[in-house]
């Protein structure tokens, strides 16, 4: 790449060469969308072309080396890869970066081409944009007047014409449906339509067993098919609905009859089995009364068997509007305006039984009941030292059963997809009950699916785990049976957006279906919201249940994901602890150490029970570093963990182990290295959030001084904030998550009893705004203010014009409660009471607004089993981690004249566990801080939750001012 002008300020003029004819296209077409450049000269002879706008020129040259190609096809594929963890431009010599007038217009084509980006600081507000041009060049344009300025520059009129918006982008992902939604100025911000008569009508069903959830997924499709510019409809009582038909029970709905659904749990439009839709005069039936209804599309949220229905409903579509049409039952007006019906698939579902989906909506609420269940039976259990058989739903999965066994510390499980012969499973029962119950546990938790069986098929019941307990132990024993108690109550925080996110892409794939497309299943895969064809997803899912039936448990297994079958060694591996002989030979043994520092979080105390229970079992020994790093400099407060002493941690809010904000520099940083030389640890886990990432920074740092810090270490991310960098999950955001949603539950009901009624609620998270946006929506909340992006004073004017609205439009109708969530740190100016005050007066009697502060509700609890299932997960990959390098650090500390702190093997070492896409990845902590941290924010570069934000603000019909 050549440059003839300094990049800083922009340039006029620059050469890029590509090496083969298609790169050369593609550049030019890159470059004339992107800096919406115009081709003014082609040289054939030269094979150059010349693009340009007036004040920047670019120069395109082909010079064909199909080896060069391949190296700049290899930088491409390479830089990508980092696109989410890396600084690209720590990567390469040199970047071009032009000055722009408006940069979100920039960003908005990038998305449409589908090219990588980076932003910073942020994504929300970026002031440089960063991207990969065919050639493997890094280009960027910026906002500020230089490329080190923080002022943005004001875009010239003259100039706004320059950029256009891009396509409309055909990505699907957990965080980019926001542009799928144009707003207005009028509340709520809908788009204008002109011709009612071809407005698509879309209708939402709910089918099968209800799932918590269904509401947010109903409430998400009806008003993204208003956005949307369709007639949004429902069909009451499932697939009895569509045979019975008629305008009770295909109802048209607007935008205010959903208001306040995501807080409610079952279904509010019913669901029910229906033995006529089986049989072709019930779907013929169907088909007449959509037609009726004038209705385009159908997506239905359900199981496995509504699913497949719902498919072979849109199979047969062709020859039931022909016999219709024969019969004269409609006319062939109608025959010709429905001629195709597009059908869409969302799960709901709590067994989490759906192949090609990682998450079911419900499933997790079902868990959460399940667990709260079970810490309160446990409790009980303790008082009379009994034994506690719990019967969970699960037909044909075990996934209830296992993830509720990890996030209780349960003693046995009982689960379809690995059975075992009647002897061995009470032989095996039997002996790990007794070996707890011999350390000294006082109580015995055993959880049963209701699909569980053996190896010939037998049904094992709880009575016959019952029986086995008493008789051969002796144990006064109880049994349990949850039942529909796990399909009730409100969903929580996870299962409310899950819900919510696939209810706008559902809408958005019907209306982007086509005769031809097969019918979609919207899932949720490495943390997007994708489409999966509906009918492979039943097929395989059935197959599970065949194989079972067949006795190939192995098959059966192997369709589950891995994550099932990671969970399933994880709760064999802590289960068994320092019970049975160790897995490691005595000289691959090791001391590793755990430490909490920063404030507590939901899971910190499952993340070290899970840590010491598998250190026991492989045959390491785990120490604890009470009250943080201070407490190490000053006391010395080392202790080994041991069985006992943890009965319980598992499902424990707080931190057992103590902890504080100090940073080893703090605490005295070479008293620490002393007691880590004393007692040889050869491992870290560093429990906790944004002060435990500077403390992995110092550590690392301070190898070259302290041969003792020579050693790998590991942070576990865990924060309500969920701003550690490298991760995109936090232990303990889960937990504050539905702690604060719970809480907005409530206010919100008390604001709907009062008419007019507005709060304003305070949300932790420093200067992160990933919990306020989370939260806001879950709940629905009216808008929602984040440090990113502060409160702009027009924007809170047109929010309380909005309200206003929406208060009138309501007409005094129930459920209109209303919620603003401003993080504590949105704006130095304005606290909540201020804000509030602000809002009240500006609102001039049409309504009122109250401050709400739920504080360190949002820290305390028990930990969801989110947390807990993960923080096991985390712990135990920390470990295995901290084996498999051993072997390297080993060498280090064996030349320890020659050590070498730039080494990237040696700095690979000190890492930070985090997921991204919902993959588990190491990062260097060097890597970390040097290239993807605001230290001054406490922050990220990256912020990975942007898109919410805008879905959040266009279903409560928030009008956003630019």
């Amino acid at each position: 790449m050549t440059v003839t002008t300094p990049l800083v300020n922009g340039t006029s003029y620059c050469t890029v060469t590509a090496y083969s004819a298609d790169s050369y296209k593609q550049a030019i077409d890159f470059y004339s969308k992107f800096l919406s450049l115009e081709d003014l000269t082609s040289n054939a002879q030269e094979q150059s072309t010349t693009i340009s706008n007036g004040s920047i020129s670019i120069k395109i040259q082909l010079k064909e080396n199909p080896q060069q190609q391949s190296q700049v096809a290899n930088q491409l594929e390479q830089l990508k890869a980092m696109e989410k963890t890396q600084d690209w431009r720590s990567h390469v010599q040199e970047s071009l970066v032009f000055s722009t007038a408006n940069i979100l217009i920039n960003k908005e084509t990038l998305t449409a081409l589908q090219y990588p980006t980076q932003s910073y600081p942020s994504e929300l507000f970026p002031m440089e944009l960063y991207t990969l041009d065919p050639l493997g060049n890094v280009i960027g344009v910026t906002s500020t007047k230089n490329a080190i300025s923080t002022k943005p520059t004001e875009p010239p009129a003259q100039k706004k014409a320059k950029f256009a918006s891009g396509l409309p982008s055909k990505v699907h992902s957990f965080t980019d449906l926001s542009y799928r939604m144009k707003t207005t100025d009028n509340y709520p911000s809908l788009p204008k339509t002109t011709n009612e008569k071809n407005k698509k009508a879309i209708a939402v069903m709910t089918s099968g067993g209800d799932a918590q959830g269904m509401n947010s997924n109903v409430r998400a499709i009806v008003r993204s098919a208003i956005f949307k510019g369709c007639r949004a409809f429902v069909v009451m009582e499932g697939y009895e609905g569509l045979v019975r038909g008629g305008p009770e029970y295909i109802k048209e709905c607007s935008w205010e009859d959903v208001r306040g659904w995501s807080a409610e749990g079952g279904t509010n439009i019913g669901t029910a089995r229906c033995l006529e839709f089986r049989e072709r005069a019930g779907r013929l039936l169907g088909a007449q009364h959509l037609i009726e209804a004038g209705v385009d599309a159908l997506i239905v949220c359900g199981g496995d068997g509504s699913l497949t229905g719902a498919d072979l409903f849109r199979s047969e579509w062709p020859s039931l509007i022909e016999e219709l049409l024969a019969n004269k039952r409609i006319s062939q007006d109608q025959f010709d305006k429905y001629k195709h019906l597009n059908i869409c698939g969302t799960v709901g579902s709590i067994d989490n039984d759906m192949s090609t989906t990682d998450a079911t909506i419900g499933a997790y609420s079902a868990l959460d009941r399940i667990c709260t269940a079970i810490d309160y039976v446990e409790a009980t259990a303790n008082s009379h030292s009994r034994a506690f058989v719990v019967e969970v739903m699960g037909r044909n999965c075990g996934w209830l059963a296992l993830l509720a066994g990890i996030a209780t510390s349960a003693d046995y499980i009982f689960i379809p997809e690995k059975p075992a012969t009647s002897s061995e499973w009470q032989d095996q029962m039997c002996d790990i009950v007794s070996k707890h119950r011999a350390r000294g546990k006082r109580t015995t938790i055993v959880i049963v699916a209701e699909g569980a069986i053996s190896v010939d098929l037998t049904p094992i019941s709880p009575a016959d785990v019952h029986k086995v307990l008493v008789d051969r132990l002796g144990l006064d024993t109880r049994i349990t049976t949850l039942g529909h108690v796990q399909r009730g109550g409100t969903a929580v925080a996870y299962d409310r957006m899950l819900a919510t996110l696939q209810g706008v892409e559902a809408v958005n794939a019907v209306l982007e279906s086509t005769p031809e497309t097969p019918s979609p299943l919207i899932a949720i895969n490495e943390n997007k919201i994708v489409r999966k064809p509906l009918v492979e997803s039943v097929r395989l899912t059935k197959e599970v249940a065949a194989a079972i039936q067949a006795k190939d448990f192995k098959k059966a297994m192997s369709l589950r994901d891995t994550e099932f079958i990671e969970h399933l060694k994880n709760f064999m591996a802590i289960n068994s602890a320092d019970h049975n002989e160790p897995k490691l030979a005595a000289d691959k043994r090791l001391k590793i150490a755990i430490v909490n520092v920063g404030a507590p979080a939901g899971g910190i105390n499952s993340a070290v029970y899970s840590m010491a229970t598998y250190c026991m079992s492989q045959g390491h020994k785990p120490y604890a570093i009470y009250n943080g790093w201070s407490g190490l400099a000053r006391h010395e407060s080392v202790r080994s963990l041991d069985w006992k002493s943890m009965i319980g941690w598992q499902s424990r809010g707080g931190s057992e182990l103590g902890t504080n904000r100090n940073t080893p520099e703090e605490a005295d940083i070479g008293m620490i290295a002393y007691y880590f030389q004393k007692y040889q640890f050869d491992g870290l886990v560093i429990v906790g959030g944004f002060e435990a990432f500077e403390s992995l920074n110092q550590l690392e740092k301070a190898r070259e001084s302290y041969p003792a810090f020579r050693i790998p270490m590991v942070l576990i991310p865990a924060t309500l904030s969920n701003n550690v960098p490298g991760t995109e999950y936090s232990l303990g955001s889960d937990t504050a998550l539905n702690a604060l949603m719970e809480y907005c539950d409530v206010v919100k009901q008390s604001a709907a009893s009062t008419r007019g009624r507005t709060f304003v609620v305070d949300v932790q998270g420093g200067n992160s705004g990933y919990l306020a946006t989370c939260a806001a929506l879950a709940v629905g909340a009216q808008a929602s203010y984040v440090p990113e992006e502060g409160i702009p004073l027009p924007q809170l004017q047109q929010d309380i014009e909005t309200l206003a609205e929406s208060f009138e439009s309501a007409k005094g109708r129930g459920r209109n409660g209303k919620l603003i969530l401003k993080s504590t740190n949105a704006s130095k100016a304005l606290g909540a009471t201020d804000l509030a005050n602000v809002i009240t007066a500006e609102a001039n009697g049409r309504f009122d607004a109250k401050p709400a502060f739920p504080g360190h509700v949002q820290q305390g609890g028990l930990p969801s089993p989110i947390d807990r299932t993960r923080a096991t997960r985390f712990a135990i990959k920390a470990v295995d981690f901290i084996e498999e390098q051993q072997q390297t650090m080993a060498s280090v500390r064996a030349a320890d004249d020659e050590f070498n702190a730039d080494d990237k093997d040696v700095s690979a070492t000190a890492t930070v566990l985090g997921v991204k896409r919902s993959h588990i990845v190491f990062s260097s902590i060097r890597q970390l801080y040097d290239y993807e941290t605001e230290i001054s924010l406490r922050m990220p570069k990256v912020i990975h939750w942007q898109g919410t934000r805008a879905i959040a603000d266009h279903l409560v019909g928030r009008k956003r001012v630019d």
